[in-house]
């Protein structure tokens, strides 16, 4: 009976011990596989434009913040030490001409498909529809397939608020509702180990594409 007793409490403790290994097998690859739920991400300067844009003594940033949500995405971009009335033009794009380190990608040809997104001033704006992961547009004409935008930049929205930074304003930019817009001003950059069009919107990155 004792030796009856003993195999029988061995026997527990085995599927006791089976069945929790094979709860955490079951629930581990589930949490790997999570959606990120937030990210947060800057933007970066055109260097040559900041003197044009930015508050006397201050330094200009932009923070962005995105939230997945069930429908759609929310967004909220900060812009900090930027000059009161100057406007913007918020686009995603599929390419950046930045890389990691801010130097300028010698590969960059265009920005590729561009979406206006928001016009933009100084202090926070936020904007609601699909941005992670799942941002594309469609060429219906057979052109082009799918294209997906996961960088973000801003244009001045006016040629002359560049204009003493260099900017010629007898050729305006394509990048606001007249198609009369400045230069670049901030915009996201590639990110490091990463494929070159893979930006901050996208949070499933898988070799050279994004998982949807």
């Amino acid at each position: 009976m004792v030796r009856q007793s003993i195999q029988q409490s061995i026997y527990r403790t085995t599927v006791v011990s089976s069945l929790m290994m094979a709860t955490v097998s079951i629930l581990y690859p589930l949490q790997a596989r999570a959606e990120i739920q937030s990210t947060q991400f800057e933007m970066y300067p055109v260097g040559q434009f900041v003197p044009c844009l930015a508050k006397p003594g201050l330094q200009p940033k932009v923070r962005v913040t995105v939230v997945r949500g069930e429908l759609n995405d929310h967004l909220n971009i900060q812009l900090e030490g930027f000059k009161e009335g100057v406007k913007f033009d918020l686009f995603s794009i599929e390419n950046t001409p930045q890389l990691p380190d801010g130097s300028r990608d010698p590969n960059f040809k265009n920005f590729g498909l561009a979406w206006y997104q928001s016009d933009l001033e100084a202090g926070s704006t936020s904007l609601r529809t699909i941005f992670l992961d799942q941002i594309f547009g469609i060429d219906t004409s057979g052109t082009r397939g799918p294209v997906k935008t996961f960088h973000l930049g801003f244009w001045f929205n006016n040629p002359k608020d560049a204009q003493a930074c260099g900017f010629d304003v007898t050729k305006p930019t394509p990048f606001n509702g007249e198609h009369q817009a400045g230069p670049l001003a901030f915009v996201t950059r590639q990110i490091a180990g990463r494929a070159a069009k893979l930006g901050p919107l996208c949070t499933k990155p898988n070799g050279q594409k994004c998982d949807p």
